[in-house]
């Protein structure tokens, strides 16, 4: 890690992280509760979920990234963005295929972004500490997305609910995450 990423990181501070976790955390919890309701039961609202679910991820990771140098500061953010966005834009062409398709992208998009989200714990992990669940969660969801590409070519055909449970442990880790830099922030009177 350079000075200037340590310098983009601590630009941030950890209180600006934890409340970033906490909003990263809620939505991905209300997207879960929607998927599980609305979802469920419309697939017109489950279209707008799959497709905002990537979409909302670039946008979480930009302006994470602006917080913190930037994308030039923050590649692997950068790259997060970039695949998020042909995600969104691809699970909305893959659902005219139907769900299997949906499922592989999520699949593919999935290892790439749990790749660039462990990369970016690895990168914070000197300055923040508390990344060890953000590197755990970046690993999950490249071994979910395995299981999406591999469920994909299954002859169950897939739905929304079966996304679901890897929106949820991305909110568990994002809740996990920025309590422990609340309470490691409170302990050091920061």
């Amino acid at each position: 890690m350079t000075n200037a990423d340590i310098t983009g990181f601590q630009s941030v501070g950890s209180g600006d992280l934890a409340r970033y976790y906490l909003i990263r955390g809620l939505v991905a919890a209300g997207w879960v509760a929607a998927a599980a309701t609305v979802g469920r039961s419309s697939s017109g609202a489950a279209a707008i979920l799959l497709v905002s679910y990537p979409a909302w991820d670039a946008l979480a990771n930009w302006f994470d990234a602006q917080g913190s140098g930037g994308l030039r500061a923050n590649p692997s953010q950068a790259l997060n963005v970039v695949v998020s966005l042909v995600a969104a834009v691809a699970v909305a062409g893959a659902l005219l295929s139907g769900m299997n398709a949906v499922l592989a992208v999520f699949g593919v998009w999935a290892i790439v972004a749990g790749l660039a989200q462990l990369i970016t714990g690895l990168r914070r992990w000197r300055v923040f500490g508390a990344q060890w669940v953000m590197i755990l969660s970046g690993a999950q969801s490249m071994a979910a997305g395995i299981f999406f590409v591999i469920q994909s070519h299954g002859a169950k055909v897939p739905g929304i609910i079966d996304v679901a449970p890897y929106a949820a442990f991305g909110a568990f880790y994002f809740l996990v995450s920025a309590a422990w830099l609340a309470f490691t922030r409170r302990r050091s009177g920061i």
